[in-house]
């Protein structure tokens, strides 16, 4: 089904870290994208977890969307995740992945790819994605559309998780996304 559900989802960070943000073309918007979108995802119960890559050297997950007590951080070398040992058997039980990170071309375009090619809908959120370079970031969204990936905004996402004007939760998310 296209129409994104709080249940059947999981939200994947990937490699927000201290070392490479500051070099992320308006990484500020990025990240404030991301930023609310997790909160909503906390808020909506929706499982969520990090990846890191090579945290020794490019550090932890930055503060704005630092991860929670509970939450899974998946350290890797590999530069898509599907390849590290661990990494699959955390994101069992998901149909629908909603993937933000950096860089766009990298870790987050080869994660999709493997997500995709092990038979998972994937959900590429374009506002909350980065890279160095602008036509990284461009030809990236296009290839993984190529190959299936639903190229969404943080907002479709959060609109899509509520369902309706009627949930229980609306005034809290618009809060979070204003």
């Amino acid at each position: 089904m296209p129409i994104l559900k709080p249940d059947s989802c999981h939200l994947l960070l990937i490699d927000f870290q201290a070392r490479l943000m500051p070099a992320i073309r308006d990484g500020d918007e990025v990240l404030a994208n991301a930023a609310q979108l997790l909160a909503v995802a906390r808020k909506l119960k929706v499982s969520r977890s990090f990846t890191e890559q090579n945290p020794d050297k490019l550090g932890r997950t930055v503060p704005e969307v630092a991860p929670q007590p509970g939450e899974p951080v998946l350290a890797k070398m590999s530069f898509d995740a599907c390849r590290t040992a661990g990494v699959v058997e955390t994101l069992a039980g998901a149909t629908d992945f909603v993937v933000m990170g950096c860089e766009a071309h990298v870790c987050v375009s080869q994660t999709v790819l493997g997500l995709m090619q092990a038979g998972h809908r994937v959900h590429v959120v374009a506002d909350a994605v980065g890279a160095r370079a602008q036509i990284n970031r461009d030809v990236a969204l296009t290839r993984m559309a190529r190959h299936g990936a639903q190229i969404v905004t943080s907002e479709m996402v959060v609109f899509e998780w509520l369902g309706t004007a009627t949930h229980p939760a609306l005034r809290e998310v618009i809060a979070l996304i204003k």
